[in-house]
């Protein structure tokens, strides 16, 4: 059932809002890629102790994605937007001024706890009632929180020499977003729904059990396509930075920059994929974006010149964008649609474990043998996922992607 033309303004103010929650989950994760080298030697640690922090972070990100259901019942999807941005601030700002790495590591759980309860329930949010290119710049809004991370954390390493400028700035801005959602509430309470009419059948009106949803093999398959991509995006943006300055001899600012130009072609992939994913589709997206990334790992890889180098990085960037939001809004497709919502959270779960097992082994990796260990990994990460992928589209449940599919597909509000 298609909506009219007209739309409430409460669609277009959930939308609004719901972007704005995604730059506020970005601009923390950009930072600790720049930051890394300054907070080894502040607290006088090795190479590969970022897992420690990755670990904490994620344990908190599982939590609250578990909970993701409970916590949106009880407080509502603004309630819980403007408490996890609160908690983030005010975790970001104990972090840069606690005198002992194991007190920013126990603060990394409060960080992840409130970045989880963000991105399931908006990712689930989203898939449910918007088409895939509002998805697409969902997803585009976490770039420009995660491209802005670098460029602050260089400007305060540059200008104040200190990485604890950038997170209380950030910090500061997360506690901001927290007071505007806490203004909004109202707006969240109104159903994005036209005419006081619910769809016939979305993602989330499924009541199907976990125990039934786990015994899926696509639904596993699903989750392995997010460990891999999540680790390879998260990985790449944590060591681009220490590639680029200690085994390429980039000098510290430019590397800076093009490191925030990982995150910016990143941001413009995804605004620019909103455009036209629907034209080409999410399958024909996926496989081209996978192979623009294998090609710029093999550029750092290769590594003629320093200039072929940031290029590599800024192609990753750019051809990785719209995977993301793409394998999400493509679940449906995947798994079939009574079983979407279910595995839509715990894709997020399995992004964020991706996130923490990859950067961490590959850091492992570097340490042990050298940091021009990570466009290998990079590239041969980037290949296994185009052949998970290949193979989730042969194990997907055809019979039950056919008419409802169709009508699911035409459910989702269109406001382009």
């Amino acid at each position: 059932m298609k909506s009219s033309n007209k739309k409430p303004k409460s669609y277009v103010g959930l939308l609004l809002l719901a972007y704005i929650a995604f730059i506020a989950l970005g601009m923390p994760d950009g930072l600790l890629g720049v930051g890394w080298p300054s907070i080894r030697a502040t607290f006088g640690i090795p190479l590969d102790s970022m897992g420690f922090l990755l670990f904490a972070s994620t344990s908190g990100y599982l939590v609250s994605a578990f909970l993701n259901g409970k916590l949106i019942a009880r407080m509502g999807v603004g309630g819980v937007l403007a408490a996890s941005c609160a908690l983030t601030g005010a975790a970001l700002i104990c972090e840069s001024l606690v005198p002992s790495w194991w007190m920013m590591v126990l603060l990394g759980v409060c960080c992840g706890f409130g970045a989880g309860a963000i991105d399931a329930g908006l990712n689930t949010y989203m898939a449910a009632n918007y088409n895939e290119s509002l998805m697409q710049w969902l997803h585009a809004s976490y770039g420009v929180g995660i491209t802005s991370g670098p460029l602050i954390m260089t400007a305060a390493l540059t200008n104040f020499s200190s990485w604890q400028i950038g997170y209380r700035i950030v910090g500061g801005v997360q506690i901001f977003l927290a007071l505007c959602f806490l203004i909004s509430l109202p707006i969240w309470k109104q159903k994005p729904v036209e005419g006081g009419q619910q769809p016939d059948k979305r993602l989330t009106d499924y009541n199907t059990s976990y125990s039934e949803t786990l015994r899926q093999p696509q639904v596993w398959l699903s989750l392995v396509l997010f460990m891999l991509y999540c680790g390879a995006e998260i990985a790449f943006g944590a060591w681009a930075y220490s590639v680029l300055t200690e085994a390429r001899g980039v000098d510290p600012q430019t590397a800076g920059f093009w490191t925030g130009s990982y995150w910016a072609m990143f941001t413009i992939g995804r605004a620019l994929a909103g455009l036209y994913t629907r034209r080409i589709g999410n399958s024909t997206l996926v496989k081209i974006s996978v192979g623009g990334a294998m090609l710029g790992a093999g550029l750092l890889w290769w590594n003629p010149s320093p200039t072929v180098s940031v290029i590599g990085v800024a192609l990753i960037g750019f051809s990785i964008a719209p995977i993301f939001p793409a394998l999400t809004s493509g679940t449906s497709r995947r798994v079939s649609p009574r079983f979407a919502a279910n595995t839509i959270g715990m894709q997020m779960a399995g992004a964020s474990l991706g996130g923490v097992l990859v950067p961490s082994l590959i850091g492992v990796l570097a340490r042990n043998i050298s940091l021009d260990v990570v466009p290998v990994c990079m590239f041969v990460l980037y290949a296994v996922l185009m052949m998970a992928y290949l193979v989730s589209e042969k194990v997907s449940i055809p019979e039950q992607v056919g008419p409802k599919m169709a009508e699911l597909e035409e459910t989702p509000v269109d406001l382009v």
